[in-house]
Order: structure tokens, then C-alpha cells, then sequence
């Protein structure tokens, strides 16, 4: 068979996925596919494979170079240490039990303060992962220990713990960005809208929930709760400041989002020191969030090898040619790119998708779909798939976070779905009105 271009890129494509769904990590199989679609692309149509193979491999040395020395890379890492030392110091339950406080006459509060909780947590650190593990150990055992059923507490723990991906400083959001190649500041300040109306809208529905059926979310009694002390609420409002120190800095010019994660770690720190952590517990959280972060730059690096053997072997065009064969216009691009990311998100997590679909969709819609909010547009859908069955990456964290060992999966994707629905909701808004996430950029960049 004549090797062209097309069939180069369709053959290592195909060959990428089939690693990937066959066990082989996915860093691999990026940077093993890329490696050898170079050295076809460049050596083996002209038959020159000793040529190919120099080419190829010093794509490898260029990427490496172009992306690992950029100081964007640094912000994942630095956001995740920050993430450690919050979860690691406790100032996360204190900013559970701070707002929980707070919420008394509100039908379901202990739920609406995880939420609540949830989105705050999120706004400091932006990892999904990280806010599910918490609030399965700190927010579910207070839930059912006053009663709340259980499929509903469940729930609001998986279902809330999305909004660490929409709302700013997100990993995703940077992840996003590195690979489009777009302002990682101007998708923060994107996301904060959408991210505050998705919270909104979760605590209305847990709020009606609870009020037409209270059995769900009994009233919670005060009496022999102890009081907070003042070191907890002054944890529970040190992480408010860490939030106006990170995001405001972003928003006001202050900081580079990279800046931005180094100061908001060391603030995080010095917290963490005055909630009693010592040096074993700093260089434990320390070498964490290197270990979580670690693979996360593998990933990237091989996934821009990718990118760039996806960009020089044509598949934007490819891809164009075939939507315009069809003729799908608009709204069947969107239909199939909305499809394929729920597919992906029932087998692949959320990074994973982002590297392998983000080269390929984000020039496709850019005539047509504003390229910030196509990136917000883009993680709602994605992180729907995190409570998609049956991959559903964050309800496996949640039943491996809870104590109660009876928990089962299934009750976990149960309670989510209103979740995910409330998501697809927040989609369709940006959808049809960009603008949802446009407007605050536009005002403040």
C-alpha cells in the first residue's frame, strides 16, 4: 500500500488509542506513536529513513526544550504543593466546618456547605482529585452522622467536587491552555462566572431537594456542637485571603498565573506552619505534590510531540475536509465533539482527553466559537465525564476516600446525576452565550 500523509496519520492515531485502551500509559503511547509517525512522515514516504529518524528525533530535543524551559509548566506543580499544604494542614475542614456554621437555616446545609466548601477549595487549588478526597473523609461522615441519606450525600461530594476544574486556578484551565496555546489568565477569569453559577445552581437543587423531601437532609441540631475556636475560624478565613492573594493578584496584574501559584504556595505554607505542621509534614507534602505532578509533566511533554507530528502530517485539515464532506455545519461539529468527549470521558480521564482532542478541536471551532469560552465549553463537558460510567474517575475517588466500606459505585453515579445534568445546563448557557465566559476577561484583561 502507497504510504501519503492521511494514511500515516489515521494508522499512528489508531495505533495511539489502541495502546492506550490496552493498558499502555498514555504518555507512552504519545511519545512511542509520535516518535515513529515522524520517522514515516519525513523518511519512510520518500524512502529516506535514516533521514526520517534524525528528523524525528530531533523533534524530540526541540520539544523538550521549547516546552520544558517555559516557566508555564511550573504552574501546575506550585498549585498542587498548594493544594497539599491546605489539605495537609486541615484548613480544609475548618473551612467546611466555617462555612457549615454559617448556613443554619438553609434546607440541606450540611450538603450546600460542601458545595460551598467545594468551590472555595477549588479556588485555591483547582484539582478535582484532591477536593473529592477531602470532603469523602471530612463533609460525608458529617452528612450521615445526622442522617442524610446516603445516596444524596454521595452525591453532592462527587457531584461538587467538578467544580475544581471550572473554577480558577484549575489544572485543567492550564493544561488547556498549554496545549491551545491560549492565556492561561484569561481562561481563570473565564471560568469564575460559569464556575459561580454551576455552584449556584447545585446548592438551589440540593436547597429544593431537601425542602420537598426532608428525609433526604434532616434539620441538623446545634445543641452539643462544640464551638468553633478561634484558631479554626481563623484557618476557615486565612484560606479567603489565600483566595484574594491568588486570584486577585491574577486578576489585577499583579502576578502571571505561574507568579501567582509560587506566592500562593508559600502563603499556604506559612498557614500550614501556623496550623501546626512541622518539617516532616512540609517535605511530605512536598514530595506528594511532586509525585502527582510528575506525571502530569510527562504527559504534556509527550502530547506536544504529538501535537506538533498531528500539525505537520495535516490533521486539522483532514478534519475540516471531512465535516465539510458531510456538510454537518455548526452545530454537527459541536454535536460529534460533544459526543466523542462523553465517550472518551466514560473510559479516559480529564488531562487525557484534553491532550489527545484539544490539537484536533481547537482550530476546527475557532471561526465560530470564541476560543476562551470554547476552552470553558470544553472542561464542563469533559468534566462530565469524570461522572460518566463507567470510568467516572471521581466517583472511584470518592469510594476509595470513604471509610464506609459498604458504598457502592453505583449509588455514587446515582447521586450524580442531577449533577450532571446541572453541568450539560451550564454548557448549553455558554453555548449559546459565550459571552457567560467572555464578558470578565474582556473587562479585565
Amino acid at each position: 500500500m502507497e504510504l501519503d500523509q492521511n494514511t500515516v496519520l489515521i494508522g499512528m492515531f489508531a495505533i495511539m488509542l489502541i495502546g492506550i485502551l490496552s493498558g499502555i500509559h498514555i504518555g507512552f503511547a504519545f511519545g512511542i506513536t509520535a516518535l515513529l509517525g515522524n520517522v514515516i512522515l519525513f523518511g519512510g514516504i520518500d524512502g529516506d529513513w535514516e533521514g526520517g529518524f534524525d528528523i524525528a528525533i530531533a523533534g524530540v530535543g526541540s520539544v523538550a526544550y521549547e516546552y520544558l524551559r517555559s516557566e508555564v509548566f511550573a504552574t501546575i506543580p506550585l498549585f498542587m504543593l498548594l493544594g497539599d499544604f491546605v489539605n495537609k494542614s486541615g484548613s480544609a475542614r475548618d473551612l467546611y466546618n466555617l462555612i457549615n456554621r454559617g448556613l443554619k437555616k438553609i434546607p440541606g446545609r450540611l450538603a450546600v456547605a460542601t458545595v460551598a466548601g467545594n468551590a472555595v477549595f477549588a479556588a485555591v487549588t483547582g484539582v478535582s482529585i484532591a477536593a473529592a478526597a477531602a470532603f469523602s473523609r471530612i463533609a460525608y461522615p458529617q452528612m450521615r452522622h445526622h442522617g442524610y441519606n446516603r445516596q444524596f450525600a454521595l452525591g453532592s461530594v462527587a457531584g461538587s467536587a467538578c467544580l475544581g476544574m471550572i473554577i480558577p486556578p484549575s489544572v485543567l484551565l492550564i493544561v488547556w491552555g498549554i496545549i491551545a496555546e491560549k492565556s492561561i489568565a484569561q481562561l481563570f477569569i473565564a471560568g469564575a462566572l460559569p464556575g459561580l453559577i454551576l455552584a449556584t445552581l447545585y446548592m438551589i437543587y440540593i436547597g429544593v431537594r431537601a425542602t420537598i423531601k426532608p428525609e433526604l437532609a434532616p434539620a441538623v441540631r446545634d445543641e452539643g456542637e462544640d464551638e468553633l475556636s478561634r484558631s479554626e475560624v481563623a484557618s476557615g478565613l486565612g484560606i479567603g485571603a489565600l483566595i484574594l492573594i491568588v486570584l486577585g493578584g491574577i486578576w489585577g496584574g499583579l502576578f502571571t498565573p505561574t507568579e501567582a501559584g509560587g506566592v500562593g504556595a508559600a502563603c499556604a505554607m506559612g498557614l500550614g506552619i501556623l496550623k501546626g505542621m512541622r518539617l516532616k509534614d512540609l517535605a511530605i507534602a512536598v514530595v506528594d505534590s511532586g509525585k502527582a505532578a510528575a506525571p502530569i509533566m510527562f504527559l504534556l511533554l509527550t502530547a506536544n510531540m504529538y501535537a506538533k507530528f498531528m500539525e505537520a502530517a495535516g490533521m486539522s485539515e483532514l478534519i475540516r475536509e471531512t465535516f465539510a464532506t458531510y456538510n454537518l455545519g455548526e452545530l454537527g461539529i459541536m454535536l460529534v465533539i460533544i459526543f466523542i468527549w462523553l465517550a472518551l470521558g466514560m473510559i479516559l480521564d480529564s488531562i487525557s482527553i484534553i491532550l489527545i482532542t484539544v490539537p484536533i478541536f481547537a482550530p476546527i471551532t475557532e471561526p465560530f466559537f470564541d476560543p476562551i469560552a470554547f476552552g470553558i465549553f470544553g472542561i464542563l463537558v469533559i468534566e462530565a465525564g469524570l461522572l460518566t460510567p463507567p470510568f467516572g474517575l471521581l466517583v472511584y475517588t470518592v469510594k476509595g476516600a470513604v471509610e464506609d466500606k459498604s458504598v457502592r459505585l453505583a449509588e455514587i453515579f446515582k447521586g450524580s446525576i442531577p449533577y450532571w445534568i446541572l453541568m450539560l445546563v451550564v454548557m448549553l448557557l455558554i453555548w449559546y452565550m459565550p459571552e457567560v465566559a467572555t464578558w470578565l476577561p474582556s473587562k479585565m484583561l
